[in-house]
């Protein structure tokens, strides 16, 4: 039993893809320090083609998020402390 591919891909939604693009270091005002992941999400269409502009995310290595409040400031999403980017 063969299925129409075009068929399949208008049942499901487009899938998101991520891809590590970056990793840099934080340290928060106690001087720790975090190591970030930045990771670039797309959304794919049922061609493989990329639907808009490519969106930005932050982790940390052990995978909890990180927020982005600007340049390089950064946010831990759980705890809320601040961290920022050590050049």
């Amino acid at each position: 039993m063969s299925a129409d591919i075009s068929y399949i891909f208008q049942r499901f939604p487009p899938k998101m893809a991520a891809v590590l693009v970056g990793q840099f270091h934080a340290r928060d005002a106690e001087g720790r320090i975090y190591p970030v992941h930045e990771f670039q999400e797309s959304t794919l269409q049922a061609d493989g083609s990329v639907l808009g502009a490519p969106i930005s995310s932050y982790r940390l290595a052990i995978g909890d998020r990180v927020n982005h409040l600007g340049e390089d400031r950064f946010e831990l999403a759980q705890s809320g402390v601040e961290i920022i980017r050590i050049p």
